[in-house]
């Protein structure tokens, strides 16, 4: 579900709504309702389960099978009904801050029912496929290689490094021996471009050729001595990879343009004047 601090986050300076992707996959309810327990006459059905289910989310212990969710959530409204009932019976009910708060959430119910709806209006698969089209057009395909390094901590330590290398010792041998990165494998990072690195590094490492070992290069992190063992460039990802963010994207994009309509149609009276700041304090000479 949307949270109502989410629908009013904006980006500093320019006033633009940042909605998190509303849930797509709503369950339908089924013709006929089934009672699961009833406490106090009061019946607790198969569509509490599914809206509790989806108001709690990842709160419910993640170790449960599918049977001890379900009895889970089923306690859950169990014992939250017992205490509702409690609290008419002590007219706890009847106060203006209750009469609030019911204002509150019966307005946050209807946004999220209604950015459900634009979201799940969005998402056809026209408008996923324009999406991801205009995004693969965009994007410019950079050089990317594969590298892999041995950082140590001084210059000696690097130039005695680079001799082993070039006098035919295994490089990931090296790396387990020496190397200060103790995450990499054999000194393997993989492949990357220019931006995934420090300046230093890829400064270096971009000039190689395949196969070639650089000579020490000084960072931030030590010295290193690289191997680039591949160059590419870079290849859009096919669509079902990305789907998901495609979605979101597209979700988000809805419901943005949506809530700026509604403010640009809305007469809105904004009534929090910012504070007028302090006067400034004369020096004392």
């Amino acid at each position: 579900m949307i949270s109502l601090k989410r629908l009013h986050a904006r980006a500093l300076g320019a006033g633009m709504i940042i909605l998190a992707a509303t849930p797509l996959a709503v369950v339908t309810p089924a013709a006929a309702t089934e009672v699961l327990a009833t406490v106090n006459g009061v019946n607790i059905t198969d569509d509490d389960l599914r809206i509790a289910s989806e108001d709690l989310g990842d709160s419910v212990p993640r170790q449960l099978d599918a049977k001890g969710k379900r009895q889970y959530l089923l306690d859950y409204l169990i014992d939250g009904t017992l205490v509702a009932q409690q609290g008419l019976k002590d007219k706890l009910d009847q106060g203006p801050d209750f009469a609030r708060q019911l204002a509150y959430y019966r307005s946050k119910v209807l946004m999220e029912a209604v950015l459900t709806k634009v979201a799940r209006d969005a998402v056809t698969p026209e408008n996923l496929k324009k999406t991801y089209d205009q995004a693969a057009k965009a994007q410019k395909p950079e050089e990317e290689i594969h590298a892999r390094h041995i950082l140590v901590a001084t210059l000696p330590e690097a130039e005695a490094v680079e001799k082993r290398l070039k006098a035919g010792e295994d490089f990931a041998k090296i790396a387990k021996e020496l190397s200060k990165d103790t995450g990499s494998d054999g000194g393997d990072l993989g492949w990357f471009t220019r931006e995934k690195v420090v300046p230093e590094f890829s400064n270096a490492a971009f000039t190689l050729k395949v196969g070639e070992i650089s000579k020490p290069v000084k960072s931030e992190f030590g010295w290193h001595v690289i191997q680039v063992l591949g160059t590419r460039q870079t290849q859009f990802p096919p669509f079902d990879q990305i789907k998901g963010q495609v979605t979101s994207y597209v979700v988000q994009k809805a419901q943005t343009e949506f809530v700026e309509g509604l403010r640009k149609d809305a007469k809105i009276v904004r009534l929090d004047a910012a504070p007028t700041p302090p006067a400034p304090v004369p020096d004392k000479k």
